[in-house]
């Protein structure tokens, strides 16, 4: 019983882990086109002036 009980529970950790890899997998992507999308909009509205955290 307590192996069946143990395998259950490494089950249930490794299926949350999966679920949370998977959630923040969409929210670095969300991250990365808005950092994308407010790095051409800046260029387009600050012309060639230099930005807060330099040139990446």
């Amino acid at each position: 019983m307590v192996p069946l009980i143990i395998l259950l529970l490494i089950l249930a950790l490794f299926g949350g882990l999966g679920f949370a890899a998977h959630i923040l997998w969409i929210v670095l992507v969300i991250a990365v086109v808005l950092w994308i999308l407010g790095y051409f909009i800046g260029s387009v509205e600050a012309g060639s002036r230099r930005r807060w955290y330099g040139r990446w």
